[in-house]
């Protein structure tokens, strides 16, 4: 029931008055928090998760945001308005059959009810399918190179056992004979300054336009239920942290032949122990003993295609970088690579024996004095 649901402010961990951004990066916290891909078997877990992408979900979303905060719960449930939509309506009814008193109202009280643009021609007009959003997690690997993942979701689709009518089987729902099926009746009352004719929903049918004398034991006599649903998105070599895919009409069903609404994939890449990431550019740091740096050498240095040979000059210093043109991430929908950017340090030994030691006194003592330089103060 949506009144046992925890607060979406609160499952996210922000204020009310939180900006886009702040709620964005709280849900990108708690989602890298609770992923099931970082719990396996964790059935605590996977509900938390599952919490954290309802929340997200309504609160990323201006419209039903403004309808969570007038509502509760009930504004983005698909039962809100006894059925009659479900996400962007108040019972089927449309204040902008009010004209202009029905901006006004519809101004007072936050927008958000009927169509999502322009006005509805009624309680049957057709109205867009919710967005659903979803969080998937990526290697380092996947992102630069590109790969395909099964995503797992929910979302509101037709009720396979009414077929959207809310009846039940073998039954039809009837033409309300209040409000003639418009979902709405004219009210007349007598003002100081005449006659204002105005509507509303329609009591007897709830401002649906139609009476359903048995209703659907799947959906409850709303037509529509939330089922789970998997499907492969392809995701372009080069995406990033923190970016998301559209893959349209994978959102909810619409209603009254409404266009679906669309699936949104939200990537976060897993940080790699070798590469960091820079744009299209890749960062790594190798080690390099003092005879490497000193005399040069051949070394085997990772890549994202493998290992490559780089050959290191003779006196490299730390803090150098070699740069291996083409090595880095395919441009995002581009043509070309970044580059690879190797920074070397120097490996210093640690727990010499005696003989160690004094080889490297002895080498040190054959090797030229350099004169150093001025410091800061001395200039």
């Amino acid at each position: 029931m949506a009144d046992s649901k925890r607060d979406f402010y609160e499952v996210l961990g922000v204020e009310k008055s939180a900006s886009e951004d702040d709620i964005k990066r709280a849900y990108r916290q708690a989602a890298k928090k609770y992923h099931p891909d970082l719990h396996p078997g964790d059935a605590g877990a996977e509900a938390k998760f599952k919490e954290v992408n309802e929340a997200y979900e309504v609160l990323s979303d201006k419209e039903k945001r403004s309808r969570y905060d007038q509502f509760g719960h009930a504004g983005v449930d698909p039962n809100f308005g006894a059925g009659a939509g479900g996400a962007g309506g108040f019972g089927g009814f449309d204040f902008g059959d009010l004209g202009d008193l029905g901006d006004l109202f519809g101004s007072f009280f936050g927008g958000g009810f009927g169509a999502q643009s322009g006005r509805s021609s009624g309680a049957n007009a057709p109205r867009r399918g919710s967005d659903i959003r979803q969080s998937v997690f990526l290697s380092f690997e996947e992102a630069a190179k590109g790969c395909s993942k099964e995503v797992e979701y929910r979302r509101i689709e037709q009720c396979s056992d009414c077929h959207g009518t809310g009846a039940k089987a073998g039954t039809a729902a009837k033409t309300c004979s209040v409000c003639g099926g418009s979902g709405s009746v004219r009210m007349q009352q007598r003002t100081m300054f005449g006659v204002i004719q105005t509507q509303q929903p329609c009591d007897s049918c709830k401002g649906t336009g139609r009476i359903i004398e048995q209703k659907c034991q799947k959906c409850g006599g709303v037509g529509r239920v939330k089922v789970p649903r998997k499907r492969k998105v392809d995701f372009p070599a080069g995406i990033d942290d923190g970016q998301s895919l559209n893959v349209r009409g994978e959102g909810s069903a619409g209603v009254n032949n409404g266009p679906a609404g669309d699936l949104y994939v939200d990537v976060t890449v897993r940080p790699h122990h070798f590469f960091e990431r820079d744009g299209y550019d890749v960062h790594c740091e190798v080690p390099l003993s003092f005879a490497q740096a000193a005399l040069g050498s051949e070394i085997d240095v990772m890549t994202l295609d493998g290992v490559q040979k780089v050959k290191v000059a003779a006196g490299t210093q730390p803090g150098d970088v070699h740069t291996l043109k083409g090595q880095g991430i395919h441009r995002l929908n581009g043509r070309g690579k970044g580059d690879q950017l190797i920074h070397f340090t120097i490996s210093v030994p640690k727990g010499l024996n005696s003989q160690q030691q004094q080889l490297i006194r002895d080498m040190d003592a054959a090797m030229p004095r350099q004169t150093a330089k001025k410091g800061f103060f001395n200039k």
